[in-house]
C-alpha cells in the first residue's frame, strides 16, 4: 500500500488535477496549408483596402529603412532590418487576425473593427508575447551587426557598389553571407515555433502567454513536415513582395496574416464550450467628424 501511495504522489494525474491543457492539437497535412492560403486570399479581396491599410506600414518602413542607409551609414544592417522585421510579424498581424475571425462568424468586418483585438481577454498575454519577438527581433539585429564586424571591421562601407563588391566578390563576403543566413534560420525557427498559433490562440481563447507558447510548440512536435513546408511557404512569399522596394509586402503581409488565422484553427480544436458574446447593435452611418473617434467604439460604449 505505501508503494502504491508513494507511485501516486510521484506520477500523478495531470488530468485528475485539472492541469492537462485543454488545448488539443490536430494532425495536418499539406492540403491545410494551401487551404489556409486560399482562405487567406479570400479574405483579402473581402477586406482590402483595410488589410492594404493595416499593413502598409511595412512597405513605408522599407523605404524608411533604405533612407536611413544612405544618410546614416548602417547599409550592412539593411537586409538584417528588413529581415528581421518578419520575426515581429505576426504580432503586428493581429488586427488580421480579428478580421478573419469575424467572417468566419459571419459577422461584418470593417477597418474599426481591427481595434477591437483591443478588448480580448487575453490581450496582456499579446503583448508579452509581442515583447519577447521584439527581443528577438533585436538580438538578431545584434548578431548581424556583429558578424559583419567580425569580417569587415568597423570601417563602414564607402559607397553601395563597394559594399556591394565586398559581399558579392570576397571569400569574406561570401562567408558572411553563409553564416548570416544560417544565423537567421535559427532565429527565423525560434519564431515559427513560439509564434505559430501562439497569437490566434491567445484572441480567440482566455490563455496565458506560456499556454500559447507552449500550444504552439506542441503544434510544430505534431507537424514538424508540414510546419516546416508553412515557414519556407512564408520566406519564400516575403522574399517574393520585399523585391520590389517592399511594396509587394501590402499585398503578401494581409494574405499571410489571414491565412495564419485560418492556419490555427486547422490545428488547433476549436473550444467545444466558447463563450456567449453578447450581440453587436447594428451600426448606424458614421461621419467624417467621428474620426478618429470611431476607431474606438468602445470609448462610447461605456458613457
Amino acid at each position: 500500500m505505501a508503494t502504491q501511495y508513494s507511485d501516486n504522489v510521484v506520477n500523478p494525474n495531470p488530468q485528475a488535477l485539472g492541469i492537462a491543457s485543454p488545448f488539443v492539437i490536430r494532425k495536418i497535412g499539406l492540403s491545410d496549408l494551401s487551404d489556409a492560403l486560399r482562405l487567406g486570399w479570400e479574405d483579402f479581396k473581402a477586406v482590402p483596402s483595410h488589410a492594404i491599410i493595416l499593413c502598409v506600414i511595412y512597405p513605408v518602413l522599407g523605404l524608411v529603412l533604405f533612407r536611413m542607409v544612405l544618410g546614416y551609414a548602417v547599409l550592412p544592417l539593411l537586409f538584417p532590418l528588413a529581415a528581421g522585421f518578419t520575426l515581429i510579424g505576426p504580432f503586428a498581424a493581429l488586427g488580421l487576425y480579428e478580421l478573419s475571425r469575424r467572417r468566419e462568424r459571419g459577422e461584418e468586418a470593417a477597418a474599426w473593427d481591427a481595434f477591437h483585438v483591443l478588448r480580448a481577454p487575453s490581450f496582456g498575454a499579446m503583448l508579452e508575447l509581442g515583447t519577447l519577438l521584439l527581443v528577438l527581433f533585436g538580438t538578431w539585429i545584434a548578431a548581424a551587426d556583429a558578424l559583419y564586424v567580425a569580417t569587415f571591421g568597423h570601417a563602414p562601407a564607402a559607397s553601395i557598389p563597394d559594399f556591394a563588391t565586398r559581399i558579392l566578390t570576397t571569400p569574406e563576403g561570401w562567408l558572411l553571407i553563409i553564416v548570416g543566413c544560417g544565423v537567421g534560420f535559427l532565429f527565423a525557427v525560434v519564431a515559427l515555433c513560439v509564434s505559430v498559433v501562439s497569437f490566434p490562440l491567445l484572441l480567440d481563447r482566455h490563455a496565458t502567454a506560456i499556454d500559447a507558447i507552449r500550444t504552439s510548440l506542441r503544434a510544430v512536435m505534431k507537424n514538424p513536415f508540414v510546419m516546416a513546408a508553412w515557414g519556407l511557404i512564408v520566406a519564400a512569399l516575403l522574399v517574393i513582395g520585399s523585391l520590389p522596394l517592399f511594396v509587394g509586402l501590402a499585398v503578401v503581409l494581409p494574405v499571410l496574416g489571414h491565412a495564419t488565422w485560418h492556419l490555427y484553427r486547422k490545428v488547433v480544436e476549436p473550444d467545444p464550450n466558447p463563450p456567449q458574446e453578447q450581440p453587436r447593435a447594428p451600426k448606424g452611418h458614421r461621419y467624417a467628424a467621428d474620426f478618429p473617434a470611431s476607431l474606438f467604439p468602445w470609448s462610447r460604449e461605456s458613457k
